[in-house]
This record gives C-alpha cells, structure tokens and sequence, in this order.
C-alpha cells in the first residue's frame, strides 16, 4: 500500500478488496461523493436544460462503482484521478448512447439550419446570428441555445459515427474489439479535431477564450467572467455566439 491513501483508508479498501466487505463498500462511496457531483456540476452546465441532472448522477454513480471496483490501491494512483476519469468516462458515454435533445429542439434546428442556407443564397455571404433571428421571429438567444444544443450533440457522437458505419458493412456476426481504434477511425477523428482548430482560430479573440476555458480547462461561465472581468450573462452571449460560428462552419462534416 502507499502513501498515496491514508491509513483509515486503506483499511477499508483492504476490507473491500478481500472481503468485499459491504460496510467498506459503504464508507468508500460515500467519501467519494462529492466527486459525483463535481462533475455532474461541471458537465451540466454546457447541457440543455432537458437533460436531468438526476440522470447524468445516475451515469456518474455507474462510473464511480466501477472505479471503486476495479481500482488496485496497491498502485502508486490517486484514487480521485482515477475515478475521475471514470465518472466522467461514463457520463460522456451515457449521453452518446441517448439521443437526449428533445423532437422540438431538432425541429427548430431542422428550421434555422433551412433559413441559414437561403439567407446565404439570398446574401450571397455567411449569414449572421442576428439576421436568422429576425428572419425566423426569434429570440437571438434561444436560436443560439438550440444551435449549441444540437452542436454538443453531435460533437458526442463523432466517435459513433465510423462504428456505425463499420458494422453496417460488414454485417452483424463480426465482434469488434471496442478498445482498439481501427486506422479509419483515427483518420476521421484526426481530421475532424484539425478541422475544429482551424475553425476556432477564426474566432475572435474573446470567444477562443472562453471556448478554451470552458471545454478544455472545464470552467463554468461565471469563472470564466471572473478571469476576463466580465458579468456571466455576458460570457454567455460570448460562447453562444462562437457556437453558433462553429456549428455553421463545420455542418458539413457533422
């Protein structure tokens, strides 16, 4: 055992792992608890308010069991970096495998998606936020939301989408191995991260910030207003706007 957990600890994960001890089972997850609702408050908060956070705790319990079932105290690993990983792992999976956007929101998607293409036929340019909008008789805001909302959507599913595909061709009696990346799908995925750099780049200054600071340091909005000095509703309008940049140039591929 080391030091990396405390001597009360380790006795309960000793318990736990020889004995399957159930009060040990008990003690760990509810020290680790708080764990849960770390991330579930942090994946939340890019989630549309149709996704229950009753449900991603639900995702999040089944990665921390699974962690506290398979972790090996004897190596030299924090059990909250490997948990972590774990409970995030599972959220993130969980909602790939749902389509958790409700018929609505993809019917105003199908809509605004519509009104871009003939605004831009018509403009003979990329269409603004605000022009759709106004052509739609919408709110600036909940376009943007659905347009976020679709776009997480479907970045989930970029991993799905070449399995999908590979199974379909090559019928139902093949047993793929989940854990290996075939050549194909590290191509597609490769040139779809490039593509989604080379879009953020064409971001304003301010919105490669904030899209930085939220999907690769994890802050919420209101942190994110506290580094950049500017009120939360603000950073808001700042992440939905880049979203919806985004989201228009990389249709396409998505």
């Amino acid at each position: 055992m080391t030091t990396s957990t405390s001597n009360k600890d380790s006795v309960y994960w000793d318990l736990w792992k020889t004995k399957k001890d159930p009060d040990a089972g008990d003690f760990l997850v509810k020290k680790y608890m708080p764990l849960v609702h770390y991330h579930v408050q942090r994946i939340a908060t890019g989630l549309p308010k149709s996704v229950k956070r009753e449900e991603l705790k639900s995702l999040a319990f089944v990665g921390l069991f699974d962690a506290i079932e398979k972790f090996d105290p004897s190596r030299d690993l924090k059990f909250d970096t490997y948990a972590s990983f774990r409970i995030r792992g599972s959220i993130i999976d969980g909602l790939r495998k749902e389509d958790w956007l409700p018929r609505s929101v993809r019917e105003k998607a199908k809509r605004i998606e519509s009104t871009l293409e003939k605004l831009e036929q018509k403009l003979l340019r990329n269409a603004t936020l605000e022009e759709v909008a106004a052509h739609l008789d919408m709110p600036e805001e909940e376009v943007s939301t659905v347009m976020h909302e679709v776009f997480y959507s479907n970045i989930l599913s970029m991993d799905e989408m070449p399995k999908e595909n590979d199974e379909q061709s090559h019928g139902a009696y093949v047993l793929k191995d989940e854990k290996v990346i075939s050549p194909e799908e590290e191509l597609v995925k490769s040139e779809l991260i490039q593509l989604l750099g080379e879009q953020i780049e064409n971001l304003t200054e301010n919105e490669q910030i904030v899209i930085s600071l939220f999907y690769k340091e994890e802050l919420t909005l209101t942190e994110i207003g506290q580094v950049l000095g500017l009120t939360t509703s603000r950073i808001s309008q700042i992440h939905s706007k880049a979203i919806f940049k985004l989201r228009k140039q990389l249709n396409p591929m998505l």
